[in-house]
């Protein structure tokens, strides 16, 4: 079975572009089409690109929500919204991709069962606001909130990379100085004082050795590095040794108040933005757990649910987890008392963006100078370890 791409046109000539499934040849989509009324006019055999979404970026799925929302608010049909959307996508994964989505609600699925076929693409996040915008009635506002949701998210992933960039960069350019330093420096000085019969001290002897091992194995040095990432790719599908690094990655020196302070973005923001747009408390902590993507928000999600099945106090359950900052715990309380948890949350996780960008500022004032230290110690130990002979056959020659 195979997927078709056709061009067709209506029972008053009005052309009709779409996508059809399960299909093994143009005559069987001939016939299918003539029972919907319609009359095949050219069709074309899609390759399989749907299945390769990894090509499909966020930066295209958040105007892609942003325009869905204001077409379908200036009163355009569903299919419509996606028939448009499809012809102006630039990105064929992704245009072939919306065009899957609207044959499916043609076919009678709903929007969050034909856009959840594609959840490598579009986030649970999204699923459920779908789901309660198009129960509630109120899909037009939750595809915006949605996008703006989203938006933040990525604006935000972008500012954690932004600050690494430079340590990882310094990092890289301090392995290949040391490299270069141990594959063509160190050697030159090693024959030389064999040649001259000079006694190496310690440091010079284990820079020496060190040198030899990067000549003679630098083909294992990638086959090690693989070898251990596949080893640490493997343990953590484990749930035990998962559970363990998420906790390390919220105590962790320097990173981990950062860490802690995304994740609580992540949580509360999701669960305030889907709480707002009808989605059930119970359903929106699950959903705010998946996004947070650490176990540590599993343990508060499942107690949060049950702190609402019993209809206690969210905000003295949030109180209980040190991962939430003392100002989203006092928010909480704050919105349980006028009846706006939502809105209360949400205001809480623009401030904690808020602190984050201030804190990565800090992080960075702070690392720029300490990598650049740290580098120059290494070179200066290699250095002086290359140099320390000479020094000793030069005062034997006084």
């Amino acid at each position: 079975m195979a997927t078709y791409d056709y061009t067709a046109k209506d029972l008053n000539g009005k052309k009709v572009v779409g996508a059809y499934d399960d299909i093994s040849n143009v005559a069987l989509l001939r016939q299918e089409l003539e029972k919907m009324g319609y009359a095949l006019v050219k069709a074309r055999r899609r390759k399989n690109h749907t299945k390769k979404s990894g090509k499909i970026q966020q930066a295209e799925v958040i105007p892609f929500i942003y325009k869905f929302a204001e077409m379908y608010s200036a009163g355009l049909s569903i299919t419509r919204c996606l028939e448009v959307l499809q012809e102006q996508s630039e990105n064929p994964t992704f245009g072939a991709l919306i065009a899957d989505i609207r044959h499916d609600i043609e076919n009678g699925l709903s929007l969050e069962n034909a856009f959840g076929k594609h959840n490598r693409v579009f986030s649970d996040f999204f699923l459920g606001m779908l789901e309660a915008g198009e129960s509630g009635g109120k899909l037009s506002e939750a595809l915006e909130m949605s996008a703006a949701y989203l938006e933040k998210r990525m604006d935000l992933r972008r500012k954690v990379k932004a600050a690494f960039t430079y340590p990882i960069v310094v990092g890289v350019v301090c392995f290949i100085v040391v490299g270069c330093l141990l594959a063509f420096i160190v050697p030159v000085f090693s024959k030389l004082y064999k040649q001259l019969k000079v006694p190496l001290p310690g440091p010079t002897h284990a820079l020496v050795i060190l040198s030899s091992l990067l000549r003679d194995y630098w083909w294992a040095i990638p086959l090690v590095l693989a070898a251990v990432t596949a080893i640490l790719w493997q343990a953590l599908k484990s749930p035990a040794v998962r559970a363990r690094w998420d906790a390390f990655k919220l105590s962790m020196p320097v990173l981990g108040k950062v860490n802690r302070m995304i994740v609580a973005s992540n949580f509360t923001r999701t669960f305030g933005m889907l709480a707002s747009v009808g989605v059930s408390p119970i359903r929106a902590v699950e959903v705010a757990a998946v996004v947070a993507n650490n176990h540590k928000m599993d343990v508060v999600a499942k107690e949060l649910q049950e702190t609402i099945e019993r209809g206690s106090s969210i905000g003295s359950s949030l109180k209980n987890h040190d991962v939430f900052p003392p100002m989203i715990v006092q928010l909480a309380l704050s919105g349980e008392e006028v009846g706006h948890v939502p809105e209360m949350l949400n205001k809480g996780a623009d401030f904690l963006d808020k602190d984050i960008d201030r804190v990565l500022n800090a992080l960075i004032v702070r690392l720029e100078p300490a990598l650049t230290v740290f580098m120059g110690v290494i070179v200066g130990f290699i250095l002086m370890a290359v140099y320390l002979p000479m020094f000793d056959y030069m005062q034997h020659l006084k």
